[in-house]
């Protein structure tokens, strides 16, 4: 069946993975890629996107006016427009809301409008920063460990469950997505849309332009290959600070899934993340990047910890795999070989970007 799909956000490292990936997997569908290309680097995502046959509409999602549902008319609305920082929220709060909020109820009017079907992109940031770093873990050689008994319900040793609790604050970026999924929610019941809500915890691969606050794997293993200089921020400076990580290919075959299973999957909210069995420190990370790259550069421990960071974060993705039959392929040396792959590939045109 032919689809009209509209990605927002689709000059993005992730929009551009969903829309060069659906373009190849189904070439009679119509894709549209929408992006402000605010973001550094998203602009070489042009020339990919215009070879694979999708439409690009330099539009922003801030802008009602850029989502005319005359001219779009798509039956499918992947929401991937976000400012994605963490910090960004505390610097540029205005921006961050318009952007994740009011950004996610133009799309939803144009999705009530065309009667499309929603898949949103959420974050793992929804869940509340003091309760994360509450949480009980031991600290091992490289890393620090969750235990299996933990106070709260929805956290274990496999992370953090759908039914974590959400009282308290999460920082302004998470609290415009969450926000927003309840908008979904809203929406989904009142117009009889089908959504699909997912909680992304880090997201990584080729053609991530990372930064600090965002990104960190691919920018960790650009500046082991640039031989720039590298900090360990917070928690004593020891790097011993967890997350999971997804490759974006792997979201990719999630969306693929759900996007054939919308009728039953309908209304519900994922946490989507590679799990407990695809997790880094930061000096594991290094630990890899050296053994890809072949040589080291210096870190900085730096003890003090940044505003709304946590120790550790692993999502726990039983509920969507036991839902959809999915599972994350590719694992840490994979990932972080690829992007180094990419690196050498693109050297000339990402390193103006990354340097």
């Amino acid at each position: 069946m032919t689809r009209q799909v509209l990605i927002t956000g689709g000059a993005g490292f992730v929009g551009s993975t969903l829309a060069l990936g659906l373009a190849q997997r189904y070439p009679d569908w119509q894709i549209t890629a929408l992006d402000n290309l605010k973001r550094r680097g998203s602009e070489l995502n042009l020339p990919r996107l215009k070879q694979a046959g999708i439409q690009f509409i330099h539009g922003d999602v801030r802008n009602q006016e850029d989502l005319d549902p005359v001219a779009l008319k798509p039956d499918l609305i992947v929401e991937c427009s976000a400012e994605p920082s963490v910090l960004a929220g505390y610097a540029s709060p205005g921006y961050v809301l318009q952007t994740n909020l009011v950004g996610t109820i133009n799309c939803l009017e144009l999705a009530r409008q065309t009667q499309a079907d929603f898949i949103f992109l959420s974050t793992s940031r929804i869940y509340p920063i003091k309760s994360l770093s509450n949480l009980q873990f031991k600290e091992a050689e490289t890393r620090f460990q969750l235990l299996e008994q933990q106070s709260l319900p929805g956290a274990s040793s496999q992370g953090i469950a759908e039914n974590f609790p959400l009282n308290g604050s999460r920082s302004l970026y998470g609290a415009t997505k969450l926000a927003s999924e309840l908008l979904v929610a809203e929406y989904a019941e009142a117009y009889g849309l089908r959504t699909i809500i997912n909680r992304c915890g880090v997201l990584t691969g080729p053609w991530q332009m990372g930064k600090v606050d965002q990104g960190v794997f691919a920018l960790w293993m650009a500046f082991h290959y640039f031989k720039r200089s590298l900090k360990y921020i917070g928690y004593g400076g020891t790097g011993k600070q967890v997350r999971d990580f997804l490759h974006v290919s792997d979201l990719l075959n999630l969306i693929d899934l759900q996007i054939h299973q919308l009728s039953k999957l309908a209304g519900q909210t994922f946490n989507v993340g590679g799990g407990v069995n695809n997790t880094l420190s930061l000096c594991e990370t290094t630990q890899l990047c050296q053994e890809i790259c072949g040589h080291s550069i210096p870190i900085t421990p730096l003890p003090a910890s940044r505003m709304g960071d946590v120790p550790i974060f692993i999502t726990d993705s039983s509920k969507v795999m036991y839902a959809t039959g999915w599972q994350p392929q590719k694992d840490a040396k994979t990932t972080l070989t690829e992007i180094y792959e990419w690196l050498h590939k693109f050297e000339h045109q990402v390193s103006e970007i990354f340097l």
